[in-house]
């Protein structure tokens, strides 16, 4: 045999080692997302709405990709120490944020956050809108938010009203309210809606304004009053409760909202995979109902369409927290 065609066989041995080793080798490289659990980390305390949100559409989610969504609370600073891991976390998918419009809130009211919640993440699907309801102690001598406004301008500085955290929307709608209603009351901040709502029923504090699906059910078994819902329309929940515009508060709307994003930088077919498993759960009948059932109704956006409603979220809520004054830092 010639050293010309022992050449051309050994390069003909080579490609074809090659093309095998190219051909076992595609499948690792193209591994299908997801291949391990995925966490999905919430800013709050166990209990809480943002945690209720969290944990009804992880459990959807992880059975359609096949993989377990791993619900892990991050409590404090108003869900910036959970925002801040997201933010650092690698964008491969594998790490996500519920954030809620406390996000977008914090936006003004921290001057020294170490993230952009419009620039350092990827949006991926807003998941519910929630409205808020004012409650009280039954103790607390009204039954209509006039009669609560009554109260406590005829006790300045006795009484105390509760929220899940500083910046959150609770916080800002109960200044809010202080503003307009002009009354003297001190902000007592928990970690979490379920410890602020605890306190509440114990009496350690006399009202808070707090998400529909937290709230709604001590309301239902007499161990809370409801005086209004926050958002412009009344809610399907409580449709004889009335809202605090129809309350005498002109232009009050706040309500909450829960979304989950990923780190700045993640694939274009790992988000639209999620966000196809997330709008695919929302959509289910007994998924809706459930939502439903907690005062969320649910919603149906592509990551672009959720990027655009954060950035609005953010310009919306910049003027709220500078004309209450609210600072944390």
């Amino acid at each position: 045999m010639s050293a010309t065609s022992t050449t051309r066989r050994l390069r003909h041995l080579v490609a074809g080692l090659a093309a095998a080793v190219s051909l076992f080798a595609a499948p690792a490289a193209s591994a299908a997302y997801p291949e391990k659990p995925i966490r999905l980390i919430v800013g709050f305390s166990a209990g809480g709405t943002t945690d209720v949100v969290a944990r009804v559409l992880g459990k959807e989610v992880g059975e359609a990709l096949g993989q377990p969504v791993v619900v892990e609370n991050r409590p404090g600073a108003g869900s910036n120490i959970a925002a801040e891991a997201v933010a650092r976390a690698e964008p491969d998918g594998y790490t996500l944020l519920m954030v809620a419009v406390t996000s977008a809130i914090n936006h003004t009211l921290y001057k020294n956050l170490s993230f952009n919640l419009v620039d350092d993440f990827t949006p991926i699907a807003l998941a519910v809108q929630v409205p808020n309801v004012l409650v009280v102690h039954p103790d607390v001598k009204a039954n209509s938010v006039a009669e609560l406004v009554d109260l406590l301008k005829a006790n300045p500085g006795k009484y105390n009203f509760a929220s899940s955290g500083s910046g959150t929307s609770i916080h800002m709608a109960g200044e809010l309210f202080k503003l307009r209603a002009g009354v003297d009351v001190a902000h007592i901040p928990y970690k979490g809606s379920a410890n602020a709502v605890t306190d509440l029923i114990g009496g350690q504090v006399e009202y808070m304004f707090d998400n529909m699906p937290s709230a709604w059910p001590h309301v239902e078994s007499g161990k809370l009053r409801a005086l209004a819902v926050t958002t412009a329309a009344r809610s399907e929940t409580a449709p004889d409760l009335p809202t605090m515009q129809e309350s005498g508060f002109p232009d009050f709307d706040v309500s909450s909202w829960f979304g989950v994003i990923g780190p700045k930088g993640m694939p274009e077919d790992v988000v639209n995979t999620l966000n196809k498993a997330i709008r695919d759960a929302l959509a289910k009948p007994e998924v809706r109902e459930r939502l439903r059932g907690l005062g969320a109704v649910p919603a149906d956006t592509s990551p672009q369409e959720f990027g655009q409603f954060i950035k609005t979220e953010v310009e919306t809520w910049g003027p709220v927290v500078e004309a209450s004054g609210a600072r944390v830092d």
